[in-house]
């Protein structure tokens, strides 16, 4: 299906190109959320009437995005969640997570502008983008810990994944290893005086 983009969409194209697109997305996504207009001379004279207007909703959108990417650039979100021993969450931390995380925070972070490919499955620092508008991005940091403590140590670049090793400490008493020696020496001698 031919459609007009009425914003820039990524990987598609400008506010004002005429792309091709599935039709399952140009119905499903594109149109009903206002994005594109079917392609067609009424839809295409139409655009060319709103363009000045559509241009600058299109402006004042970027410039609010860019005050709150402003604002929101390198913040560092903690996420509290249960992990076994080697750093693997018992479930995961989703965009929805992420966003009402954000929203708390005191910004407006919808689930739809958080970018994370797979779900976070293990603790440790993580970043993720954050599409504010189609031009704006901006990026967070999630501190994925089992507890304040953690969150607090791993913001200090401590590793928390890496297994702890055990510390022995080995004391060498010379009375025992003498002892041993001499027990080892007389077994020798008896093996010896009963194969003679």
């Amino acid at each position: 299906m031919q459609v007009i983009l009425l914003e820039r969409i990524a990987r598609l194209g400008q506010m004002g190109d005429t792309v091709k697109v599935r039709d399952g997305y140009a119905r499903n996504f594109l149109l009903p959320q206002g994005k594109a207009l079917r392609a067609n001379k009424a839809n295409l004279e139409r655009f060319e009437n709103e363009r000045a207007q559509l241009e600058a909703r299109n402006l004042e959108r970027k410039s609010e995005a860019e005050a709150v990417a402003s604002k929101l650039d390198g913040e560092a979100l903690v996420m509290i969640r249960s992990a076994g021993e080697t750093g693997q969450l018992y479930g995961s931390v989703s965009t929805r997570d992420i966003a009402e995380g954000l929203t708390a925070g005191g910004f407006s972070v919808g689930r739809g502008q958080v970018e994370l490919r797979t779900p976070i499955k293990t603790i440790g620092l993580h970043s993720v983008v954050i599409q504010l508008h189609p031009e704006v991005e901006v990026g967070v940091s999630v501190n994925v810990a089992r507890s304040e403590d953690e969150a607090t140590r791993q913001a200090a670049g401590e590793d928390l994944t890496a297994p702890e090793q055990d510390v022995f400490e080995f004391e060498e008493d010379d009375e025992e290893g003498e002892g041993e020696g001499e027990e080892a020496d007389a077994t020798e001698e008896a093996v010896s005086e009963e194969e003679a």
